[in-house]
């Protein structure tokens, strides 16, 4: 903008000088093709003169067509309007109304301006005022590329231009301060100064670089006539928001010290110095870089020290939230150094003596957590130690630990077993490798035994009735592949005076928005009277086996499943338990036993109890021991009274039938619905 108004009014001024020496008439019409000057270019051009009331030069000029290449303005329309006189020190002056149409942010579309030609000071003085927006330009008449430029007020929009031929970022908001040399060279130009942001806010096409309401002062220098566009820049940043790639800044009211030098080419953006010092919160010295795409292409850190929790509440939230890990609680501080790619990560190494970190939603909390890890994707790297104190992994405690690591040629490696104590039980990772560079296939492979875990315990910590037994079971191989945890082997809890056996497992993206799990559980032998007086359900005695095989839960919540509950060798079921079974399975009581009959017995002998359940979708089909006519068997009595259960809805809504469940459990009496 400010190259701009001071060229094409020189223009206007060289034009006045040729019609100043023509002979004073009542109105002079000069016509011409194009006109240029360094920088400038204008077409279509026609200047009106004449003698004003006031015995004064009027100038009307009008351009077709404005282009000045080093602003990125082109296709301007420009009109000029005013009077020209000499002042009692024969310099030229002039006074009058400038538009531009079609320039980026309304820049000087009904601007005044005034105009002081000194011969004598070799100067040209050009002030132009627009609403709040105040500039000031001095050029040398002998070096017209050249310009002392002050700025007040000017709404950060008029820049888009400029700012167009540098990167494909535009301003969006704010006004600016700034005192600046600018040099118009072919091509580009050359520019330096300190400025004053007020609000000023800035968007990319690809969103990778942003900034909102930022506040603050520095110093920047702009090149753009030789091959890429550099830019070096040095501020006190204070209040606002910027977003560089994955760095995302709430900028606090105190000032935070940002120096980078950058380039620009074919819409690539490489930011080869970034060194940012917030005192309390965040320290760092690196690089990055963008594609033409707005991809990150590399993200260097050499230096990073965070203090929590302020690092997080201003700088880390919305990375972090990206991982899943949201309404984190962290305190300490942390030191670490990370080089990423667009192949992935090539390294990185942290430290602490002592971090607390915790999720609202209770699936990750590491209290005491003080060493380090040190990975590259080559080479050696020295040995480590990690430890805590306690770290609870979806609600299950764990307790002191710490871990001996090694870096070799992009796997890390545990160096010796690790010994967890877990619910009164013990968990032994033996053998441990993980491969962050993995971005396909298999990233991480170990092997688990667990044993002796209190399952009243473990049920107490994931919120369930406390079942009584014990958890444990040997896991040969886990691995982690793509996104997913796949588990071989299995784990087999002792309950109920039988066993509970789980297979197959696999969980994927276990810290996304929405963990996904999958898996098979086979029961065998459990105690019925043990199981019912658990879950207040009724008394069953008798001996229970079944299955749930493809076991599929999204966020924790069943989607899909085939479920076979067998009690196959007989026993007692109490007059509740009867009738919970009959509203689970929206049935009735067969072969003629009343109601009032039903109440003279508080048990009944039965020789199989038996129903099945496939989700899929919404929707539950249900059976049972045999099916007829009717619905289907799910209790065959023995002896007298001759009890029999009999199902009649084969499909039930899912949420239906885990209501019925829960007020069965609860000690309510079920609603068939």
């Amino acid at each position: 903008m400010r190259p701009t108004s001071s060229h094409l009014l020189l223009c206007c001024c060289l034009l006045l000088g040729v019609g100043w020496g023509l002979p004073a008439r009542a109105d002079v019409l000069l016509t011409a093709k194009s006109i240029d000057v360094p920088g400038v270019r204008l077409q279509t051009v026609t200047v009106r003169l004449g003698v004003d009331a006031a015995g004064g030069l009027g100038l009307q000029l009008h351009a077709g067509q404005a282009d000045v290449p080093a602003m990125g303005w082109r296709r301007l329309g420009l009109t000029l309007d005013g009077n020209l006189q000499r002042d009692d020190r024969l310099r030229w002056v002039f006074d009058g109304d400038v538009r531009l149409a079609g320039a980026p942010g309304g820049a000087l579309s009904d601007a005044h301006v005034n105009i002081l030609l000194s011969e004598s000071a070799n100067t040209l003085l050009v002030d132009i005022l627009q609403g709040k927006a105040h500039v000031s330009t001095a050029l040398p008449l002998d070096q017209p590329t050249h310009a002392q430029i002050r700025l007040d007020n000017l709404p950060a929009g008029w820049l888009q231009g400029l700012l167009g031929t540098v990167w494909s970022g535009r301003p969006t908001s704010g006004r600016l301060d700034a005192e600046l040399a600018l040099d118009l060279r072919d091509p580009g130009i050359q520019s330096s100064g300190r400025f004053t942001l007020n609000g000023v806010g800035f968007d990319t096409p690809t969103g990778t670089l942003a900034g909102q309401g930022l506040n603050g002062t520095g110093r920047f220098s702009l090149d753009t006539t030789d091959g890429p566009a550099r830019m070096d820049l040095d501020a006190a940043l204070r209040g606002g928001e910027l977003l560089l790639g994955p760095l995302y800044a709430r900028l606090p009211d105190h000032p935070v010290q940002l120096g980078l030098r950058a380039s620009a080419q074919g819409g690539a953006f490489e930011v080869s110095r970034l060194r940012l010092n917030d005192a309390d919160a965040l320290q760092l010295d690196g690089a990055l870089a963008f594609d033409a795409k707005g991809e990150l292409k590399t993200l260097k850190l050499d230096r990073l020290h965070a203090s929590f929790p302020a690092a997080y509440q201003r700088y880390g939230q919305a990375w972090l939230s990206t991982l899943g890990l949201r309404d984190m609680r962290i305190a300490g501080q942390l030191n670490g150094s990370l080089d990423l790619r667009t192949d992935g990560p090539h390294s990185f190494a942290f430290t602490t003596d002592g971090l607390n970190v915790a999720d609202a939603a209770g699936r990750l909390a590491i209290e005491d957590l003080h060493g380090g890890l040190d990975w590259a994707i080559q080479g050696d790297r020295p040995a480590t130690t990690l430890g805590w104190r306690n770290l609870q992994f979806y609600r299950v405690p764990n307790g002191v630990a710490q871990s001996q690591w090694r870096s070799h040629d992009g796997t890390l490696s545990l160096q010796q077993p690790l010994l967890v104590p877990v619910l009164k039980g013990q968990l032994r990772i033996g053998e441990l490798d993980w491969r962050p560079a993995a971005a396909k296939g298999q990233r991480l492979s170990t092997s688990m035994v667990l044993t002796g875990v209190d399952m009243a315990a473990f049920s107490q910590a994931m919120g369930w009735p406390a079942f009584p037994g014990t958890l444990g079971g040997a896991i040969p191989s886990l691995r982690w592949v793509d996104d997913r945890f796949e588990l071989q082997g299995g784990l087999s809890a002792n309950l109920f005076g039988g066993f509970v056996d789980i297979t197959r497992l696999s969980l994927q993206q276990p810290f996304g928005p929405n963990p996904v799990l999958n898996g098979d559980i086979a029961l065998k032998q459990l105690d019925l009277a043990a199981i019912t007086s658990v879950f207040d359900f009724g008394n069953i005695t008798g001996r229970l086996d079944g299955s749930v095989d493809d076991l599929r839960l999204v966020d924790w919540s069943p989607v899909a499943f085939k479920a076979s509950l067998l009690a196959g060798s007989g026993g007692r079921i109490s007059q509740r338990a009867v009738n919970n079974l009959t509203a689970v399975g929206g049935g009735g009581i067969a072969a003629g036993l009343q109601g009032a009959v039903l109440k003279l017995f508080k048990t009944f002998g039965y020789k199989r109890i038996g129903l099945n359940c496939t989700l899929q979708g919404a929707v539950c089909q249900m059976s049972g021991l045999e099916s007829g006519d009717d619905g289907y068997t799910i209790v065959e009595g023995s002896g007298l009274p001759r009890l029999q259960v009999i199902g009649h809805q084969t499909q039930v809504d899912w949420p239906t039938l885990v209501q019925r469940l829960r007020e069965a459990i609860n000690g309510a009496a079920p609603q068939i619905r």
